[in-house]
């Protein structure tokens, strides 16, 4: 066997400085390197034991069969505190002893207490086996401090504990020799008992944690030290990690197949806490069908893992590394996968319900010809046949290219529309492109935009929300101050109707005069139908599109495109009141007196009062157009005409 070359610490620490990184085979058993920055070094083979790598940077470096734990001179140390505490224990075995030899004294009290004492020793024993320290703790505080105590011994040196313990009995037995044969033989099987419990406590880890904490803490001091160290990618494929304490370490991606004994390693807060997860890293070909729910493995190193039909359910597997592992028919359900390496994993009939996956969820070259979005196998994607090549790896990373606008009170698309051509202007042209709106009931949309992949969605969300407010803002002090000229031009209907009330009262009360004169050369027989305003003065309805037409003739519309365009909007408007059966000889002459102020407006565009009359009389197309059938005439026209006029004016 060759034998490591020794290696002082600040040896190493230099020569990585200078460049080396291979330092295989090196020993550097009781190196101090906290604090050193040995990334990407290589100790493969190397002798750490009781090598100290607190707070050290070892992101990268291969520990691969590396020997880690105690060196000989703790190990003695340890064995020294361990006899010591098996001594205490022995005190208590004893003294137990003692009192059960009681039993043969000559007092009758001493005899009941003697007997007591056997049952309850038995009682304690019995439970304590079949459960665990802290249920036979019930039975008696004395003997469950010499359980304890003995299960600290456990970790060096029982070899003498009958010995010690009958020697200690025999100190302080009764003088008749039965009852000194008694004292030793329950002091002895009460040690021999402990020695047991203790190993036991050691190989089983789900019986009394809590003690087995307290004697791996024990064991691991002076041995190797990863306390609060960085072990991102650090590798410990076959080392030797007894005694080792891994407490508070940074185990991303740490690589722990096939360690040995590294169930008697201190794990501190970290995954290796969990004993399934622990062996699982160890040897990751036996997941097939097992039950990981609400498992940590954050940071875990499963390339190539057998997890088919495993049950991950609510696990955490965000920054861990599965790549090329087996999840073909896993349960996904509610999994925590940010960050999670999945390159070139089988994920066919996985259940991915609720999953949790972003822009950093690696899926390339996935494997899957198809998958569930619900438990049960519920809702299958896709529907019938299988993904091709990169369709599953598509489908998702598609989520990862949108922003979701949620509205919760229903949307104004007028401000939507608004605020998506700011924000885009104000990210210099971003593609901003709406993929997709979804009605989730009780008035929730939610509008999914699609972006490139390298833009600050955050930012994207923000600037969209204030926009939209301003939008939303800005276009309720338009409603409002339509409204306003509306309930105006309301009020001054009321006004002329009783005004024309008078005039009709007035009327009424004049005598009627009936005149008739011969007719000739008469050919028409027909009444003519006028409308009187309240000037009295009598206004044929063909007269008064003639004169709104006569109004729009004189715009000039080879002054500019913009004339041009709106003056055939007005000569549709125009010619749609005319035509539109949906509306009365009297409804038809307030539209038409409508569009011949805006054709007044817009040969004066300097004149305020004409500017304010135009926009009213939009306003008031806009509410007649509502108030239409949508195939009306007039109501097309309106949807078409009214708000490229509104640009052309400038409202």
């Amino acid at each position: 066997m060759a034998i490591l070359r020794a290696m002082k610490a600040a040896a190493v620490i230099e020569q990585y400085k200078n460049g080396r990184r291979d330092f295989r085979g090196e020993s550097l058993r009781g190196g101090n390197f906290r604090g050193a920055d040995l990334a990407g070094a290589d100790f493969s083979g190397c002798d750490i034991r009781g090598t100290n790598f607190s707070r050290a940077n070892l992101t990268g470096v291969k520990f691969t069969w590396a020997k880690a734990g105690l060196q000989k001179r703790w190990l003695m140390i340890l064995l020294g505190l361990a006899l010591a505490l098996m001594m205490f224990s022995s005190f208590f075995s004893a003294f137990g002893g003692y009192v059960v030899g009681l039993i043969f004294d000559s007092n009758p009290e001493n005899q009941v207490t003697g007997w007591f004492t056997l049952i309850f020793l038995i009682c304690f024993c019995a439970v304590t086996w079949r459960k665990n320290i802290l249920a036979g703790a019930g039975a008696g505080a004395v003997a469950g401090a010499g359980a304890v105590a003995g299960a600290g011994a456990v970790a060096g040196a029982g070899a003498g504990a009958g010995a010690v313990s009958g020697a200690v009995a025999r100190a302080v037995a009764v003088a008749r020799a039965a009852a000194a044969a008694v004292a030793g033989r329950v002091a002895g099987a009460l040690t021999l008992f402990y020695f047991w419990l203790g190993w036991l406590t050691l190989k089983q880890e789900h019986r009394d944690p809590w003690l087995r904490k307290i004697v791996i803490a024990f064991a691991a001091i002076g041995g190797t030290s990863f306390f609060q160290a960085n072990l991102t990618a650090t590798d410990f494929t076959g080392a030797t990690l007894k005694s080792t304490n891994f407490n508070q370490a940074i185990l991303n991606r740490t690589i722990f197949k096939q360690a040995i004994k590294l169930e008697l390693a201190r794990p501190g807060n970290t995954l290796l806490a969990n004993p399934r997860v622990r062996e699982f890293l160890i040897d990751s070909r036996t997941g097939s069908g097992k039950d990981f729910a609400q498992a940590d493995l954050r940071g875990a190193y499963l390339e190539g893992a057998n997890l088919q039909a495993a049950n991950l359910r609510l696990a955490d597997i965000s920054e861990a590394s599965l790549q090329y592992a087996n999840l073909a028919g896993a349960n996904l359900t509610e999994v925590n996968a940010v960050n999670t390496d999945l390159r070139h994993a089988t994920l066919t009939g996985a259940c991915v319900e609720n999953w949790n996956i972003d822009a950093t969820t690696q899926l390339d070259e996935v494997d899957c010809q198809y998958i569930y979005l619900l438990n049960g196998q519920k809702e299958r994607r896709p529907s019938s046949g299988e993904f091709q090549p990169g369709e599953f790896t598509k489908l998702f990373a598609e989520m990862f290219d949108t922003v979701d606008l949620i509205f919760r009170n229903g949307v104004d698309w007028k401000a939507f529309i608004a605020a998506l051509k700011e924000v885009q202007v104000q990210n210099e042209n971003t593609p901003l492109q709406v993929q997709s709106i979804a009605n989730k009931g009780d008035g929730v949309i939610v509008v999914k935009v699609h972006v490139p992949s390298d833009t600050d969605k955050e930012k994207i969300h923000q600037e969209f929300n204030q926009n939209y407010q301003l939008q939303l803002a800005a276009i309720e002090a338009q409603y409002k101050a339509q409204l306003t000229a509306k309930e105006t031009e309301i009020a001054i209907y009321r006004q002329q109707s009783v005004d024309m009330m008078e005039i009709t009262k007035t009327l009424a009360n004049r005598p009627i005069h009936v005149e008739a004169k011969a007719m000739s050369h008469s050919n028409d027989s027909s009444p003519n139908i006028t409308i009187r305003d309240i000037n009295n003065s009598a206004v044929n309805f063909g007269e008064i599109i003639g004169d709104v037409t006569n109004t729009i003739n004189q715009i000039a519309a080879d002054a500019s495109p913009e004339n041009a365009q709106l003056k055939a909007l007005l000569q549709e408007l125009t010619q749609a009141i005319e035509i539109d059966s949906h509306l009365d000889e009297e409804e038809k002459a307030e539209a038409a007196n409508q569009v011949k102020k805006i054709a007044q407006a817009s040969q004066n565009p300097d004149d305020a009062g004409l500017q304010k009359k135009a926009q009213r009389a939009v306003n008031f197309l806009e509410t007649i157009a509502k108030a239409l059938e949508p195939a009306s005439k007039l109501a097309q026209a309106c949807q078409k005409a009214l708000p490229i006029i509104l640009k052309t004016l400038g409202f």
